[in-house]
Parts: C-alpha cells; sequence; structure tokens
C-alpha cells in the first residue's frame, strides 16, 4: 500500500440523491470567476508545455493567483462601446529558464490568455480594446524551486494540502452541469447567437422536484428593443424546458433572467456587451468558480484548494484535488454495491506524491455490496491509482484533465 495511512468506512449516510434537499450551482464559460480558473489552468498548461519542449521537464510554477478587474461599457438596445476594458492580473511564480537559458514566461502567458478569450467569448476582441492583460509573475522561493532539483520519476509535495472527490454525480448534478453545457453548446449558439456565454445555474431539488435559477444575458448590440427582448427570452425558456424533458424529475421549473422587469427599459433587463458580466459588473478570482469536476454542490464535502493554474507534477492542491474525484469514480465504477463513494487525501510536504500521508474512503452501500471483499477491492484500486501517478502527472501537465 502507498499510502501511510489507508482507512475505509462503510457510511450508514443518506445518498445525497435520497435526501430532501439539494442545491447545486454551476458556473459557465463567460462568468468572471470561471474566466479566471480558466485561463490561469491554460496558462499552465502552455508553460508546462513550453518547459518540457526547451529543459525537458515541468519547472516550477503555480499560476493560481488570478484577479479578472470588471471594465466599463455603455450600452443601449441595438448598440453599445467599450469605455474602459477589463484587465486581467496574472499572478504568483513562475520560473523563466535554467541557468543562462531563459524563457519568455510573461509573453506565453500574455499570449495564451488573449488567445483564449479570443476563442471562447465571441463578443471580446482579446486586443486591448476590450482587454488589458497583466502579467506579475516572479520566480518561485528557493526552497520551492528546489523541489524540481531533485531527483525520482515523481516529485515530492510541495505542500501539506488536504483534498477530497466524489461519485457519482446526482441527478441534481447532472442537470445542473448539462444545462450550461447545452447554453453554451455550438449549436446553441448558433440558434441563439444574441445570447452571452455568462450563464449561472442555481439547482435546488425539493423531494423529486428541481428548481433551476438560470442567469444569461442577452447580445445588446442584436436586440433591437425591449420587445424583442422579451420575445427572445420567451424563445430561450422554451428551448430550455424542451431540454429539461430528458430530466428525471417529477417537475422541473425554470426562473430565467428572474430580476428582468417589463416596461422599465433598460433597468428591467439583462444585457451585455461583450456577453460576461466582467465587461461592467463583475470581477472574477481563481477558486471562486466550479470545483474539479465542474459543479459547486453544497450537500457534499469541498476542500479548499484552488487547483486551477497551480502546477501538475509537485502541487498537491492540483493533483489530489483531481486524483481524488477520478479515484472515487474509478471505485464506484469496479465495485459492485457502491451507492456513493468519498475519496480523501492528505498531503505532507517533502514526501513523495504517489505516497500520501493519508487515503480515506467512504463507501454509502448500495445492493450487492460484499462487506467481506470491498476493503481489499478498494485498497488494490488505491494502490494501483498512486503506482500510476507518473503517468497521472503526465496528464495533468497536457491539459487532459479540465479543472473547471
Amino acid at each position: 500500500m502507498h499510502a501511510k495511512n489507508f482507512s475505509i468506512e462503510i457510511s450508514s449516510n443518506t445518498p445525497t440523491r435520497k435526501q430532501p434537499v439539494e442545491i447545486v450551482e454551476r458556473k459557465g464559460t463567460g462568468h468572471p470567476d470561471y474566466i479566471c480558473d480558466a485561463v490561469m489552468e491554460e496558462i499552465s498548461v502552455a508553460l508546462s508545455r513550453e518547459y518540457v519542449r526547451r529543459f525537458g521537464e515541468v519547472l516550477h510554477h503555480n499560476i493560481d493567483k488570478g484577479l479578472l478587474v470588471a471594465g466599463q461599457v455603455e450600452k443601449a438596445f441595438g448598440r453599445g462601446r467599450v469605455l474602459k476594458p477589463m484587465e486581467l492580473i496574472v499572478g504568483d511564480r513562475a520560473a523563466s529558464g535554467v541557468g543562462r537559458k531563459k524563457m519568455p514566461v510573461a509573453d506565453i502567458a500574455r499570449e495564451t490568455a488573449k488567445r483564449w478569450f479570443g476563442e471562447n467569448l465571441r463578443g471580446v476582441d482579446p486586443g486591448k480594446r476590450h482587454l488589458d492583460v497583466r502579467v506579475v509573475l516572479q520566480p518561485g522561493s528557493a526552497e520551492l524551486a528546489g523541489i524540481f532539483e531533485r531527483k525520482g520519476k515523481v516529485r515530492v509535495a510541495n505542500d501539506t494540502s488536504a483534498a477530497v472527490g466524489y461519485a457519482p454525480f446526482t441527478p441534481t448534478e447532472r442537470a445542473v452541469f448539462d444545462t450550461e453545457r447545452f447554453l453554451n453548446s455550438t449549436s446553441f449558439k448558433a440558434e441563439f447567437p444574441d445570447t452571452g456565454e455568462d450563464v449561472k445555474v442555481m439547482g435546488f431539488r425539493k423531494g423529486q422536484e428541481l428548481d433551476l435559477t438560470v442567469a444569461m444575458p442577452l447580445m445588446a448590440r442584436l436586440i433591437k428593443s425591449e420587445k424583442e427582448y422579451f420575445r427572445r427570452k420567451k424563445t430561450v425558456l422554451s428551448a430550455l424546458k424542451e431540454f429539461s424533458l430528458g430530466f428525471k424529475f417529477r417537475k422541473v421549473t425554470f426562473n430565467y433572467n428572474n430580476l428582468d422587469r417589463p416596461k422599465r427599459g433598460l433597468d428591467g433587463v439583462y444585457l451585455s456587451l461583450l456577453g460576461t458580466s466582467a465587461e461592467d459588473a463583475d470581477s472574477g478570482q481563481v477558486g471562486r468558480g466550479n470545483r474539479v469536476n465542474g459543479v459547486i454542490s453544497l450537500n457534499r464535502p469541498m476542500g479548499t484548494e484552488a487547483a486551477a493554474g497551480k502546477n501538475p507534477v509537485s502541487h498537491v492542491g492540483k493533483i489530489y484535488n483531481v486524483l481524488s474525484h477520478r479515484l472515487a469514480a474509478e471505485i464506484h465504477s469496479r465495485v459492485e454495491g457502491t451507492e456513493e463513494v468519498y475519496v480523501w487525501f492528505l498531503s505532507r510536504i517533502g514526501d513523495p506524491i504517489d505516497r500520501p500521508k493519508c487515503v480515506s474512503v467512504e463507501i454509502v452501500p448500495g445492493k450487492g455490496l460484499n462487506r467481506r471483499t470491498v476493503r481489499r477491492q478498494v485498497a488494490s484500486i488505491v494502490d494501483e491509482s498512486l503506482s500510476e501517478m507518473e503517468r497521472f502527472t503526465g496528464e495533468l501537465t497536457r491539459g487532459e484533465h479540465p479543472v473547471c
């Protein structure tokens, strides 16, 4: 067993999907918090790729201190203009090279950020007209950077940290996740080009009834009047209701742009010029968005680490966060009779990441669980997962596992 301490508990807790009330949130592509997480992660992947190309390995970096400062716009039905661009501040630490061989870290970060905005937000010109990018990355401390000089196939942990993951999604979590993905899908945007990417979905389940509150702006330049706004809003709501026919609930209710009020003109509608509220309303910050499995589920245990942007080979704040969810899913898939699986990881700074201080597994049993063999089965899966740590960190390095 690779873990110094391994424990397994068969819980008597009520499965989340059977609890009387469930609350789940997802922040979508254009939400300022999602933007920060997604962009910082993309920068980490870009730097990791270039580190490997130039130096043969990933060097020390943590791009997990990002802030998106809201700009200012002027908008009206059928028109609008940017008065002050959004500002993205890219912060924390990144090695600039080895010895005399240097790498343009700031340039890579800046260009990666602009590319992400250009590829994901249709209304944003990532040039200075809509976005300023300020890079304030500095070299890391000697002690933490020294981790990368130690020999071995896997690094030691650069922090003492804990993480928790779970599987599977409940129907409510799946409905919230899929609703945002539907509203930001290529096919939906082709049919509704006048909708922005700043989507937020809040799901509230009571018994077998699901209430979904959805926020998504309409694009100011494409909506010519208040009358057209409410007509398009009605069409979007119809599309949402049709999409929800696949949900397995007794009743599904949608509340779309609930702050709207007719006959109040611009004060009674949710219009956006660029598709994101970061244009003039809300700033964003790394770590305030979705957990690494894509939702914020208040009935579940959650860690406090921001995974996005952390280096993928030694920072357990990323590695264990992602791995805990994947390991829970693997146990749920391979061990018959597991209704729910929860996995906790604890690291200790300086210890190899494939030998965590603790791995704790909690199983909410369903039908068919063999209590006599479950410990051996789960221990084998955990050990197998930890033995493949080098492969897993390679996948993280290449950006193969989303973190928001």
